[in-house]
């Protein structure tokens, strides 16, 4: 996603070719590389939400055996529809946004976006991503989080389309929001974290002697991005997974979610579910950032110059 050099790149072995950052992938590009990457994260998505919305101290290894003993291996999926769907329409709208706009914002003699432009972009890209992506995403903590709830609660959907009609039904149209402020607020903060910050990391390797735009460079970039994405998202994360999986009335708004928690789990609760949510998250990112650039040299190479 950094600016292309050439001369870095020419004759290095397994390197791809630099890009010109005025170049700008289709605008499905991340939407795709996030449905991969979801497939194969999925298990830990769902582990991180039973975290998060639980009120005890289990390890990610306890929960996960309890998982599968108690509802069986396939739990582990629950929701992958809606986790698809809500990657689709959230990571398709933030990297389509983040890429269109960046280089609209200008690029210095190298072709390099500044950090200021990285992040304009990547506010705007969170922003409209947590918005298009919301009821998908609600739809998703729901279904993951339904196993652990009793019989007479369980919402059962079948799949996100299912949720997503009977979330209307139920609740209204607006209830198809539930979450939004926070949903909203993590889009932001997750993509300047991750996406602004991948690109960062990239161009400062890029710009020493010791790097070329290849796969070594893109999965150190995306394992650092992913570990600063999940510190930064940690605590408006747990607040947007129980505000989702609560019944109406639990919570009054994103503050009093976080007063509560805080009040009654203390402030470290905000960054339950830390280790899945890396293990998670840093497996997304660099599933994600590879599948990314594959995508997008494939099409700026198929694309006139």
């Amino acid at each position: 996603m950094a600016a292309v050099r050439v001369d870095k790149s020419s004759g290095a072995a397994g390197a791809a070719p630099r890009l010109p950052e005025k170049r700008v992938a289709p605008f499905w590009t991340g939407g795709a590389s996030a449905c991969v990457a979801a497939v194969v994260t999925h298990p830990l998505d769902t582990m991180k939400v039973r975290l998060q919305t639980s009120t005890t101290n289990a390890s990610l290894v306890i929960t996960a055996a309890n998982i599968i003993r108690q509802e069986g291996l396939m739990t582990l999926y629950s929701g992958l529809s809606a986790s698809l769907l809500r990657q689709a329409t959230y990571s398709t709208s933030r990297f389509g946004v983040y890429d269109t706009l960046k280089p609209m914002l200008g690029t210095d003699e190298k072709g390099n976006s500044s950090i200021m432009a990285q992040l304009t972009a990547a506010v705007a890209g969170g922003f409209i991503g947590g918005i298009v992506g919301s009821p998908a995403d609600l739809t998703n903590v729901r279904m993951q989080n339904d196993g652990r709830l009793p019989p007479a609660e369980k919402r059962n959907y079948k799949n996100a389309v299912d949720g997503l009609f009977k979330i209307a039904r139920d609740e209204g149209g607006l209830g198809l929001f539930r979450g939004i402020g926070p949903n909203v607020t993590r889009g932001v903060l997750m993509t300047a974290s991750q996406v602004a910050t991948y690109d960062a990391i990239k161009q400062s390797l890029l710009d020493t002697p010791y790097f070329n735009d290849n796969i070594t460079t893109h999965f150190m970039s995306s394992t650092l991005a992913g570990f600063i994405a999940t510190t930064v998202t940690s605590p408006i994360d747990v607040i947007k997974t129980r505000l989702m999986s609560a019944k109406p009335g639990i919570y009054e708004s994103t503050a009093d979610a976080f007063i509560k928690i805080v009040r009654s789990e203390g402030p470290m609760a905000l960054f339950k579910g830390w280790r899945p949510a890396f293990v998670r998250l840093g497996t997304h990112t660099i599933a994600t950032f590879m599948v990314y650039e594959q995508i997008k040299s494939w099409a700026f190479r198929s694309q006139p110059e």
